[in-house]
């Protein structure tokens, strides 16, 4: 779960306002490296819950492509 209890499509977007501030070039450099920080560890936040639901789908998934019942 998540350690500051948001959604991934909220972290996301904090993640996508980051980049677009870094992208514009208008903050001081102390603001960026501290954006960036920010932005490298929704970054990672984000892959962790990708990789755990690609490995949750993987599992309901057969070897014959087909869905298995989950109880």
């Amino acid at each position: 779960m998540s350690k500051n209890n948001k959604t991934f499509e909220e972290n996301l977007q904090d993640l996508e306002v980051i980049v677009s501030k870094l992208e514009n070039g208008d903050v001081p450099l102390e603001e960026a490296i501290s954006e960036f920080q920010k932005g490298m560890i929704l970054s990672k936040e984000l892959q962790k819950t990708l990789n755990e639901a690609e490995k949750t789908l993987v599992k309901v998934m057969q070897t014959d492509d087909t869905e298995k019942e989950m109880d």
